[in-house]
């Protein structure tokens, strides 16, 4: 991922077609080492592509995966009778710590 982070940023920084010695010397710039191997492939699979339409592709491709919204909704509704007992409990231990923090008077009397 950090190669192909770096090879965004240089390509909105204006560089239209970075080189693997770009990409290198941006990571040496962080104190990253990067492995020769990777940057080549990255280089190789990205070359002569325009990037604006390769996110878009990804982006559509995204879109059509499943999230699984849905369960976890389901899962939530057999839970919330013992989420509600938990938040009447947190709700009666908060009543007593601010019984305790006025300590018999209040600021104003």
């Amino acid at each position: 991922m950090k190669y192909i982070a770096a090879y965004l940023l240089l390509t909105l920084g204006g560089n239209a077609s970075p080189s693997a010695a770009d990409i290198t010397s941006l990571l040496a710039t962080v104190d990253i080492t990067a492995d020769s191997e990777q940057v080549e492939k990255v280089v190789a699979e990205l070359s002569g592509k325009d990037v604006n339409e390769l996110i878009a592709e990804g982006s559509s491709k995204l879109a059509s995966v499943p999230s699984g919204g849905a369960a976890p909704a389901a899962a939530a509704g057999g839970a919330a009778p013992a989420a509600a007992a938990e938040e009447k409990k947190e709700e009666k231990v908060e009543e007593k710590e601010e019984s305790d923090d006025d300590m018999g008077f209040g600021l104003f009397d």
